[in-house]
């Protein structure tokens, strides 16, 4: 198989760190963000950007609120999907698998290297909740920077997740949209992978 260049190597987690690393001098903004896709009890889809936050040796992790819709549609079905794409490189990263909690320590140390303004907001918004005004989160704001004070603990209701996949698909724009698509599958996560080249 003529996996070279940009495609090469037997670890995709190392290939979409990459990947990022080069997204990260070249795109303008947040070339971390995801395209986050989850679906409600109707098998409705649900899709929305989020930051991803690390690329660990088998998972890929972002950070959230427990009590939004995403969280209730994680929690109800255990698995979650998303594309990060990069406009500057002419790239992009397909995932789709399981979905855990990353609710401990290292969650506690992601918190505390948020800015405090980023720290005291996670306190006041109740995420997907409906809201009267602008005014009356800012109000709430003002409330829990009375009372948490500047380093707030980790609310109960914030933390991490974590996506261990079981597909991960890499894009590369080609000329006269004859793109270069390599996906990686595996049954389970205790898998090992299998490597094709798929059709644009």
């Amino acid at each position: 198989m003529d996996r070279t260049g940009i495609f090469a190597g037997d670890d995709p987690f190392a290939i979409a760190r990459s990947w990022l690393a080069e997204a990260e001098k070249t795109e303008p903004n947040d070339p971390n963000a995801i395209a986050l896709s989850t679906v409600d009890d109707t098998g409705l889809p649900n899709v929305r950007m989020v930051l991803l936050k690390d690329i660990e040796e088998a998972a890929f992790v972002f950070y959230t609120n427990y009590e939004g819709k995403k969280a209730q549609e994680i929690a109800a079905t255990g698995k979650a999907a998303f594309v990060m794409h990069w406009k500057s490189l002419a790239r992009q990263v397909r995932v789709r698998g399981h979905v855990t909690k990353e609710d401990g320590a290292i969650a506690d140390a992601y918190y505390r290297s948020r800015s405090l303004k980023s720290r005291l907001g996670a306190w006041a918004s109740r995420q997907s909740q409906p809201l009267s005004s602008r005014a009356a989160l800012m109000a709430e704001v003002a409330k829990v920077t009375a009372t948490k004070g500047t380093d707030p603990e980790r609310p109960p209701y914030w933390g991490g997740y974590r996506i261990t996949p079981v597909e991960i698909e890499f894009w590369a724009d080609g000329a006269f949209r004859l793109h270069d698509r390599f996906r990686w599958t595996r049954n389970t996560v205790d898998d090992a992978w299998s490597v094709e080249r798929i059709s644009p």
